[in-house]
């Protein structure tokens, strides 16, 4: 009987570390309202697509279409880059995001330009 529940125990401790480990289904395209400077916010598109613990696509804005770079899913997380120019100064942004469903809940932090800004929070919903 021990060595069946051993058995049982190790299965059950396999089934939930796959599952944690299954990166969530980000692919996709996904529309957020991103707060920006006086309170006005910006329509964003962001497109992703997710193989394995990779995450490559865009972001769209008021500057056209920018790539992602640096991303990654690691289960329900998923993180990128965003690096733009803009007058005359680089300006990196790093998107963290927690997905649940048909949502993702980032946080975004900008460094460069003319020094690091405090970080937003954001809710990007799945197009339909």
């Amino acid at each position: 009987m021990t060595k069946r529940i051993a058995f049982l125990s190790v299965c059950f401790v396999f089934t939930a570390l796959a599952l944690a480990l299954a990166a969530a289904d980000v692919s996709g395209k996904w529309v957020a309202q991103v707060p920006g400077r006086q309170g006005n916010t910006t329509e964003t598109t962001i497109t992703l697509k997710a193989e394995g613990g990779k995450l490559t696509g865009t972001i769209s804005g008021r500057q056209g279409d920018t790539a992602i770079s640096d991303g990654t899913v690691k289960g329900d997380d998923i993180s990128f880059t965003v690096t733009r120019e803009f007058q005359g100064n680089t300006i990196k942004m790093l998107y963290k995001g927690k997905v649940s469903g048909d949502e993702i809940k980032f946080t975004r932090s900008i460094e460069g330009g003319q020094g690091n800004m405090p970080a937003v929070e954001f809710t990007a919903k799945r197009a339909k």
